[in-house]
């Protein structure tokens, strides 16, 4: 926990020239209906309040993410992947917030209506982009380091944003920016943790930032240490919340000359002003008052808010965050972010005294319809409706984005007008072929709620060409092979899969080698065949090519071997190497063969005769597991009979169907007496 250290004169002076200050603060309302919910969050940057959907977002530079709750501070979704991720502005129409990134040197548009990153805007790489605000029509924001301090503009109006860097390089570092609709041709910035404080306004009318005012011009109670600054709705007047000294300074915009102060307390750290010209007035204090509430002008608070451990849901007290005030537009609650105690972060709802609730926004459809195929590269038309209960107001537009394989993430096209019947059509070229999704949102407002809607368009491809060779050839048992696939014309996608399925059910399909093809359109991969296997070649496609496989299937033999045992002698006949047996001994055969499960060799026995080799004998046998089998022939055999033997494989017959038919070598033997 911080402790804040003051000395005796320096407080003395202080009550002194704030005396009536002071009595203005004791007589305050205290305020009410004061809850807490923890945030999961490891720091705060800044609080935006949207309420068109009713939700509070909060930046996290720690953790790199933007938090949304509902008004209750139930958390309704998180966006990550945003380093260092501080200042939040929302869109005029509340449908998009923007999060300044300066890990990741991009603004991020967040979709307030899903909570989902819906488009980066690349800044530049060492740009460090701070805080946004929306004026002139455009996203301004501060950027750079130590003594690089600049101001930018992000025009995101047309079909492609423009970026305009280098708009006023007279700040040691990226300054702190707001705005208000109330003059929307108006900027205010300032650098946080100066010393004396140094603050501007700007008027962004031409499209092009032009300062009008530097400060602030007093040779009194100069401001140092600016954490937080806020413009009065009609522009006319800039409040600043400083670390000194120890109340919350109002400038004149047209010169930044002194225009009054409101009362709060050491280190005022936050300043927001709601529509109607309310201020809150927060400070970083421990053994003080938090927040005051103060009407426009005046100097006796309305509200004086304790952070204490008697707020609803509050496990400790804690002190607020800099920047961590915010009004939702209604004025119905006052949120505070607060960092307790215990180190960690919550959202405080201090409970400002509501207005009648607004009617309930009427219920809104909205409808899209696009063709089922299309062309690639060649115009379509989505049309649609938006309907509903209450009217539109003429020029309603709706966002519209196209998801396709080369914006998987989503690309957002031109906003379309919606008619006085509610209807609305555009055109769009897809550049990719496949599954093109449109999807067509509307924000909403306080008197509809928002829609969103989608169709699939399924847009041709062209289709390449896929070879697989060796289809149909037969191998050795533990033959090396080489197989290559021959991939034709595509657009970006060069790589190619290929598979092995070897038969039989215990050996699965298998992704063997999966690269970008050479020069010629060639990957090869080189197996070790002990099985008939069916080969398959994948391409998956690309935004102008449609997938394509290519199948080869090639048939591998078994091992097999027969050895005759008992003979007396052996001795080359007829060119051919005999085995002699005795007519009184049983011949013994033994076969070695690849074994499989349940797999039968067949022995098939010839004898010559009449010129000729004629089968006098075929059987099948088990296969241990050993892959050994043994055949011993019994009988009164004839001797001086050339006889022949051997041992086979036969595909689905011998039990299975993993390999091809082979068979093994003749062993030739004669009886003698």
């Amino acid at each position: 926990m911080r402790r804040h250290v003051r000395t005796l004169p320096a407080a003395t002076a202080l009550a002194v020239l704030f005396s009536s200050a002071a009595l203005a603060v004791g007589v305050a309302t205290p305020a009410v209906a004061d809850t807490s919910t923890p945030l999961p969050v490891q720091s705060s940057g800044d609080i935006v309040v949207d309420g068109v959907h009713q939700r509070v977002f909060v930046s996290d530079p720690t953790g790199g993410q933007v938090v949304a709750t509902d008004y209750a501070g139930k958390v309704v979704g998180t966006v990550a992947s945003l380093p260092g991720a501080k200042g939040l502005e929302l869109s005029p129409d509340s449908g998009t917030l923007y999060a300044a990134v300066p890990g990741d040197d991009s603004i991020v548009a967040i979709d307030t209506a899903t909570v989902t990153e819906a488009k980066r805007y690349p800044i530049g790489e060492g740009t460090d982009p701070q805080y946004p605000a929306w004026a002139g029509g455009k996203l301004w924001f501060g950027y750079g380091a130590a003594a690089q301090g600049n101001l930018g503009s992000l025009d995101v109006s047309g079909t492609e944003p423009v970026l305009t860097l280098g708009q006023d390089r007279g700040w040691y570092a990226a300054p702190r920016l707001d705005s208000t609709p109330g003059a929307p041709n108006t900027l205010a910035a300032g650098i946080e943790g100066m010393s004396p404080a140094s603050v501007a306004v700007y008027d962004v009318s031409s499209g092009t930032a032009t300062r009008t005012a530097s400060g602030p011009n007093t040779s009194d109670y100069v401001p140092s240490n600016l954490r937080d600054l806020a413009l009065t709705p009609d522009g006319s007047q800039l409040v600043v919340a400083s670390g000194a000294p120890y109340f919350h300074q109002v400038y004149k915009t047209a010169d930044l000359t002194p225009a009054g102060q409101y009362p709060s307390d050491s280190y005022p750290n936050a300043v927001d002003i709601a529509p109607d010209g309310t201020v809150a007035a927060g400070i970083d204090g421990t053994y003080s008052p938090d927040v005051w509430t103060y009407e426009p002008g005046t100097t006796t608070a309305t509200h004086v808010y304790d952070f204490t451990n008697t707020a609803e849901g509050a496990g400790d007290a804690g002190v607020l965050t800099p920047g961590g005030l915010a009004f939702t537009p209604d004025e119905s609650h006052l949120f505070a972010v607060v960092a307790t105690n215990g180190g960690g972060y919550a959202l405080r709802d201090l409970g400002a005294e509501a207005p009648p609730p607004p009617p309930a926004p009427s219920p809104t459809t909205l409808t899209v319809n696009a063709p089922a195929t299309a062309t690639r590269a060649q115009a379509l038309t989505v049309t649609g409706k938006l309907t509903s209960d209450a009217p539109f107001a003429s020029g309603t537009t709706l966002t519209v984005t196209r998801t396709d394989l080369e914006s998987p993430a989503g690309k957002l096209l031109a906003p379309v007008t919606v008619a006085a019947d509610g209807s609305y059509s555009f055109k769009d070229t897809p550049p990719a072929g496949g599954s093109v999704k449109y999807t067509v949102s509307y924000a909403g407002d306080a008197t509809h709620q928002a829609a969103s809607a989608s169709d699939t368009v399924q847009v041709s491809r062209a289709t390449t060409t896929l070879t697989l060779n060796k289809n149909g050839n037969v191998y050795s048992y533990g033959a090396d092979v080489t197989f290559t696939a021959h991939l034709g014309t595509t657009y970006k996608n060069r790589t190619v899969e290929i598979w092995a399925d070897p038969y039989g059910s215990d050996k699965p399909n298998k992704l063997v080698k999966s690269g970008t093809v050479n020069s010629y359109g060639n990957l090869s991969v080189t197996l070790d065949l002990t099985r008939d296997t069916k080969l398959t070649a994948k391409f998956a496609g690309d935004a102008r090519y449609a997938p394509k496989t290519a199948t080869s299937k090639v048939y591998t033999k078994v091992s097999v071997s027969t050895t005759p045992s008992r003979h007396y002698k052996t001795a080359s006949a007829w060119n051919r190497t005999y085995y002699y047996f005795r007519k009184s001994v049983d011949p013994l055969f033994t076969t070695r063969m690849t074994y499989y499960p349940g797999r039968d060799y067949r022995v098939q026995v010839q004898a010559y005769y009449d010129g000729a080799w004629r089968t006098t004998g075929t059987q099948y046998f088990p296969l241990e597991s050993s892959g050994l089998g043994a055949v011993e022939l019994q009988g009164e055999p004839s001797t001086g009979i050339r006889f022949r033997i051997r041992s086979s494989y036969i595909d689905t017959t011998s039990g299975d169907n993993v390999n091809t038919t082979t068979h093994g070598a003749w062993k030739y033997f004669i009886f003698t007496s």
